[in-house]
This record gives structure tokens, C-alpha cells and sequence, in this order.
């Protein structure tokens, strides 16, 4: 029941998500980013500041999603000097709510480190969404991230469903295989070598192969980081907001990691 809930939320969003890449433009893409950042931030500080009075989580949490959408709103102006006015300025804030909570919270730093972490780790990271959507061929290279990423996904699901047997990282994910790694990656190199033999003519075979494999690496290492981050919290889903997935934090983890790979390398081949 479970795998068929995924694949009707996943087809019943593939629509809306095909419209926004192709025809909702940089400003369509960046609107539709910053609502996935601020709902993956409301599930990142339940699970991170849940413990805090509701005071100290409403001063880390309301400011985090106003820098959020900062971050998002004019990353595809590609000001370096916008982003980091954005961070300084949080650290700052966040600097001065740690001094007003500490004094009843002995935890107030480790708190206000996950506010920090946070920042980077989703609409900071997001951003290169919106990088990739402004640059040469943007479009296609969207596609073929996502491409990539959610091929892995699926890959790594049922290669370590069906024949998963010995542990990737038992410690932080019980479930997880190295079968299913393997397979997912697999996954990642046939859809993504489909893709750029017929929309990404100009990327080179080597270059192809080797940001396929850079791709699907860092996606998995950002699904395990975000179950880093359940453990600790002793919970399962991020959310529910997406039937058969969990939350947005549990949908987007990969493409977090991945993401920035994507761009950054796109980047030096320019």
C-alpha cells in the first residue's frame, strides 16, 4: 500500500512539477522552491527545536523562514555579496536570541547551531535549483537532475527491498543496503545517460558518466543525513504533508546534496 500511495502522489505531482520547470520561468521555478524551502523548514525545526519553549522556537524559526525565502528570492540574480549579508545577518540574530534564552535553556547554543545548520541545509542549498534553472540550458539540466535523482531513489528502494541483504549504514538507517546503494546508482547512470544522449548533446560521455556518479552519491549521502537527523529526534517521518513519502524533508533530502553538485559542476564546464 505504501509503494502505491508513492507512485499516485508522485504522478499526481509530476504534471504541476513539468509545468513550473518548462513554462513557469526562473520566477515561477524560485516561487515554487521557496514554498518547498519554507515547508521543509517548518518540518527541519519541528524535528530540531521541538524540545524548546515555544518563545525561543518562535525567535529561531520566524527569521529562519524570512532568510529562507531571501535566499531563494535572489539567488537568481546571482549576488554572492545578497547571500551573505543574508547569513551574517542571521548569525547575528540568532547570536542575540542565544543570549536571551540561555539563561533557561542550557541547550540554547546546540539550539541555535540548528537554526544555523538549517539555513544552509535547505533554502541555501535550494538555491542551486534556481542556479541551474538561469543558466545556459537550464531547463534541461533541471530535468536531468531530477531526472537523476529521483531514478536513484527509486532504484535504491526496490534493488534493497528485493535484494538487499547486507547494511549500508546500520547505525543511522537500519533499513538502508549496500545492494540498494548500488542499485541506485545503477538507476542514476541508465536514466541519466538516457537523458543526455538526447537533450545534452554538448556534455561529454566522461563528463557524463562521472556527474551521474557525483549526483547519485551525494543524494545518498543526504538521505542518510537526513536520518541522521530522525534518529536523533526518535521519529520516522519528517511529515505527512505527501502520502506514501512522508514529509517535504523526506522528498527533497537527495535532491539537497545533489543539487549543488549539479550546479557546481555544470558551473566549471561553462
Amino acid at each position: 500500500m505504501t509503494h502505491l500511495k508513492r507512485w499516485i502522489t508522485g504522478l499526481a505531482a509530476l504534471p504541476i512539477l513539468i509545468w513550473v520547470i518548462s513554462y513557469g520561468g526562473v520566477i515561477g521555478l524560485s516561487a515554487v522552491v521557496a514554498l518547498v524551502s519554507i515547508l521543509a523548514l517548518i518540518e527541519y525545526f519541528h524535528i530540531t527545536l521541538k524540545d524548546s519553549c515555544v518563545s525561543v522556537r518562535l525567535l529561531l524559526a520566524i527569521p529562519g523562514y524570512a532568510v529562507g525565502i531571501l535566499l531563494i528570492a535572489t539567488s537568481h540574480i546571482q549576488n554572492p555579496w545578497i547571500t551573505a549579508m543574508a547569513l551574517m545577518g542571521n548569525l547575528v540574530f540568532v547570536g542575540a536570541v542565544s543570549l536571551y534564552g540561555y539563561s533557561r535553556d542550557p541547550l540554547m547554543t546546540n539550539r541555535a547551531a540548528m537554526q544555523i545548520q538549517g539555513m544552509v541545509y535547505i533554502p541555501l542549498m535550494l538555491s542551486s535549483i534556481v542556479l541551474i534553472r538561469s543558466g545556459q540550458d537550464g531547463t534541461v539540466w533541471i530535468y536531468f537532475l531530477l531526472a537523476v535523482v529521483f531514478s536513484g531513489d527509486i532504484g535504491a528502494l526496490y534493488v534493497g527491498t528485493f535484494l538487499g541483504r547486507h547494511k549500508l549504514c546500520p547505525s543511522v538507517s537500519p533499513k538502508k543496503t549496500i545492494e540498494g546503494a548500488l542499485g541506485g546508482l545503477a538507476a542514476n547512470l541508465m536514466i541519466g545517460l538516457t537523458v543526455k544522449a538526447f537533450f545534452l548533446p554538448s556534455l561529454s560521455w566522461g563528463h557524463a558518466i562521472l556527474l551521474i556518479l557525483l549526483i547519485g552519491i551525494a543524494g545518498q549521502i543526504g538521505d542518510l543525513f537526513e536520518s541522521i537527523l530522525k534518529r536523533t529526534a526518535g521519529i520516522k517521518d519528517s511529515g505527512g504533508i505527501l502520502p506514501g513519502h512522508g514529509g517535504m524533508l523526506d522528498r527533497i533530502d537527495a535532491l539537497l546534496f545533489a543539487g549543488p553538485v549539479a550546479w557546481i559542476f555544470k558551473s566549471l564546464l561553462s
